[in-house]
């Protein structure tokens, strides 16, 4: 199959191309890029006015399968995320049973390359079912293909627990994904612990909930030498204990989701559960420091966090519905308007947080579409406004807090393999 994209602007930042060019793809490789490329093509794709960026890669994903099915699947969650130009995602663990052995991450793989149409590259836990008491088979599930672990949705409270996992992850060349919330502060908090929490008459979460076991997880990689990345990162300090990791020479990196810095607390509009994350939607302080932090480089890495439930979940309470939201389909769009239109980042350093350098800190060789390499490309129509609808969402979830928000910058098509598998 031989596919030339014609006139698109090239944005590359693994090589620093950044241009109107063709893009020439044979079978699933990047046979050539330039000006006015000639070819005998099975298809042309005029890509005027647009961009053609490498696939994006997601750090931080829930597929919910096996064991929650009704709020997505591989299948569904792949097709979302493709529909969002992610071409690699990692779903995280926290499914039932537990993605915690050898044997479970082999079962994921199998599941994958059955259902899904791009890249799924497993996470595993850190401790046996996730309950924080024993450490699973680390060595075992970086055999079978993980190259991440993560506790993600609580922190392993036990730190020698935790300092031995760090160190048997090094050595298995493991990069782990920290989520960071100290529960012995959290109290039952539902939201952030501010005016909007008082307003509503709920209990907040503060930011030392993350804030301490950011600090404690940055300096135990430091004494492990793993490599450690911040998921989900909210709060200022959290942003300044990043900064200050990596001047003590931490192999750190950290993550912001889109919702984190597009939305505060005073965004919330009531009792709907829409809104309800972990962490929270925090103050615009908070936010203001975490778009600093993208843009002088300190937060590399932009990631969904795609939560998704039933809708009977979500028409719950705050006190008793379950925190997430989806953003597979949402995060360029929102990444694009609030970042990019915004004058905080430009083109080419959003799709280095969103492909270029979670590629890099997972070591995968993707997150860069030069000559040669495979064929995991995306094109968006940066000026195309819409209004964010989530009954057009493929994901099963469609509880986001975004529906009715006007965006800029359109998801047209998803290549993988040289296959293209979304298109508008």
């Amino acid at each position: 199959m031989i596919t030339l994209i014609k006139g698109g602007m090239v944005l590359n930042p693994a090589t620093g191309l950044c241009g109107v060019n063709d893009v020439l793809v044979v079978d699933e490789t990047v046979a050539e890029i330039g000006p006015q490329i000639s070819a005998e093509a099975h298809r042309v794709i005029d890509a005027s006015g647009r961009y053609v960026m490498p696939g994006f890669v997601d750090l931080h994903e829930h597929l919910r399968e096996p064991g929650f099915e009704y709020k997505e699947t591989i299948a569904s969650g792949a097709m979302a995320a493709a529909a969002g130009g992610f071409t690699t995602i990692c779903p995280m663990p926290n499914t039932q049973p537990v993605i915690d052995s050898r044997v479970m991450v082999e079962y994921l793989n199998f599941k994958a390359e059955k259902d899904a149409l791009i890249n799924i590259i497993p996470v595993g836990a850190v401790t046996v079912g996730q309950q924080g008491s024993e450490l699973a088979d680390i060595e075992g599930m970086a055999a079978a293909g993980a190259l991440a672990l993560s506790e993600d949705g609580k922190s392993v409270m036990d730190p020698f627990l935790y300092r031995e996992g760090m160190k048997r992850a090094a050595a298995a060349g493991l990069v782990v994904l920290a989520h960071c919330e100290d529960r012995r502060l959290l109290a039952g908090g539902v939201m952030n612990a501010g005016k909007k929490a008082e307003e509503l008459g709920l209990s907040g979460i503060t930011n030392s909930v993350e804030d301490v076991i950011a600090a404690r997880d940055i300096l135990l990689a430091k004494e492990t030498g793993v490599r450690l990345h911040l998921c989900h990162c909210s709060t200022a300090d959290s942003v300044a204990l990043v900064r200050l990791g990596k001047e003590l020479g931490v192999r750190l990196s950290a993550e912001v989701c889109p919702h984190h810095f597009a939305m505060t607390e005073d965004d919330i509009p009531g009792d709907d559960a829409n809104y309800k994350m972990n962490p929270p939607l925090r103050t615009r302080a908070d936010t203001d420091a975490l778009i600093a932090g993208l843009a002088d480089g300190t937060m590399e890495v932009i990631a969904t966090d795609h939560a998704p439930h039933s809708a009977q979940e979500k028409e719950r309470s705050f006190r008793s519905a379950p925190f997430g939201i989806v953003g597979s389909e949402t995060a360029f769009a929102l990444s694009y308007t609030e970042l990019v239109k915004k004058g905080h980042l430009t083109p080419m350093q959003l799709v280095e947080k969103l492909s270029t350098n979670p590629a890099r800190i997972l070591g995968i060789d993707k997150g860069d579409i030069s000559q040669g390499h495979i064929a995991d490309l995306v094109i968006a129509d940066p000026e195309a406004e819409y209004t964010i609808d989530v009954n057009t969402f493929l994901s099963k979830g469609k509880n986001s807090p975004f529906h009715g928000k006007r965006v800029f910058g359109k998801i047209m098509l998803t290549m993988v393999n040289g296959e293209i598998v979304y298109e508008v």
